[in-house]
């Protein structure tokens, strides 16, 4: 039996779906959420109202949700720089552990010893090279073997974690603070190694956070103003077309890969300049920040400028959410909320490529 809808491929995408359906997919996303407070016997407006206020209508709010924006920032362009290849780099998580176990060896190592200039660009290499190394293994295996990135990005996700659980909490390495008493800790850094924090009209702004912006004005131009950028294009649509105009697929796979894990790694960087000055295996697993970036992505629409307006989004919906928290606020109903976000933006995503077709002969039939 013919299905009486259809999705028709779209030959030419109007440009007013590009800001028509992400407005549509989030006011649905509104309509949803109302309907899931009105079912748990909350107030929408009020609800909707608080968030508001507790993420992004004062100093305070704003702080908490820029600084959780800034790990975000870094995993979501780690997941639309790999997705843009159709790469599917789930892996953001374990590069960014993997960028704060480089970043912080150097930055114990380096201590107060050289200018603070010397030590950021120092660390944000190293976060750099251990976050994009790691992901190359994800690369190496997907174009040399196909192997399935999902599957490899997934699992190293797992080995990273027991690596930072080992250098911390089971062992007595470099990174392992030996005065720490009854619950390992990190080795702390260096005062003077202390990423420095900008005022911005009263609002006190992460270094971090500059870096990313940064980044994100890079990937732009790579992949719109670029060679490289052209090529993944090109692969993206059509890997049989790449190969026969002569692109060499399988090494921009795994550049891009690189490029991707490095980002992440850059972030993993920030989270212990900026804001845990040591490496804090407890709270890097804790917060998922690797996931989210994916979620940031999607948002975004695989678009690095629109990844960083997505993760101040998210940051203040996440930080609204914690101090939201009680009895009549249960943690999970802002999770519930961040999941309809996804399904919506998704949804609107097939919806730009795809017209909804409504086949009369089937339902006749």
């Amino acid at each position: 039996m013919r299905s009486p809808v259809r999705l028709e491929r779209r030959l030419h995408q109007p440009k007013r779906l590009n800001l028509l359906i992400p407005a549509v997919s989030l006011l649905f996303t509104l309509v949803l959420g109302a309907v899931l407070l009105l079912a748990t016997g909350k107030n929408p407006i009020d609800v909707y109202w608080r968030m508001l206020e507790r993420g992004f209508l004062s100093e305070r709010a704003l702080t908490g949700t820029l600084r959780t924006a800034t790990p975000l920032a870094f995993t979501g362009l780690c997941a639309a720089a790999a997705f843009r290849l159709g790469v599917i780099n789930i892996g953001g998580e374990g590069q960014l552990y993997m960028g704060a176990v480089g970043a912080s060896l150097v930055g114990l190592w380096l201590g107060g010893s050289v200018p603070l200039g010397v030590t950021i660009v120092v660390m944000v290499l190293a976060g750099m090279i251990f976050g994009g190394v790691y992901a190359g293994f994800v690369g190496v295996l997907r174009a040399q073997f196909n192997t399935s990135e999902i599957i490899t990005s997934l699992m190293m996700n797992y080995i990273a974690s027991i690596l930072l659980n080992y250098l911390i909490f089971n062992s007595r390495s470099y990174w392992r603070d030996p005065r720490s008493f009854g619950f390992p800790s990190g080795k702390p850094l260096d005062k003077r190694a202390h990423w420095p924090v900008f005022d911005m009209l009263g609002i006190p702004v992460s270094f971090g956070l500059f870096i990313a912006v940064l980044t994100a004005a890079v990937l732009w131009v790579v992949y719109r103003r670029s060679k490289l950028g052209f090529e993944i294009n090109v692969i993206a649509d059509s890997p049989r077309a790449s190969r026969y105009v002569g692109i060499r697929t399988r090494l921009t796979i795994i550049a891009v890969t690189v490029l991707s894990g490095a980002v992440a790694g850059a972030g993993g960087a920030s989270q212990v300049g900026d804001f845990a000055h040591y490496l804090d295996a407890k709270s890097l697993q804790l917060n998922g920040f690797g996931y989210t970036g994916i979620v940031v992505a999607a948002l975004a629409r695989l678009n690095p400028i629109g990844a960083l307006f997505v993760a101040v989004l998210l940051g203040g919906l996440t930080n609204a959410g914690f101090s939201l928290q009680g009895p009549d606020f249960p943690s999970g109903l802002v999770g519930t909320l961040q999941g309809l976000i996804l399904f919506c933006a998704v949804a609107g995503e097939i919806l730009t490529k795809y017209r909804v077709r409504y086949n009369r002969s089937a339902v006749a039939a």
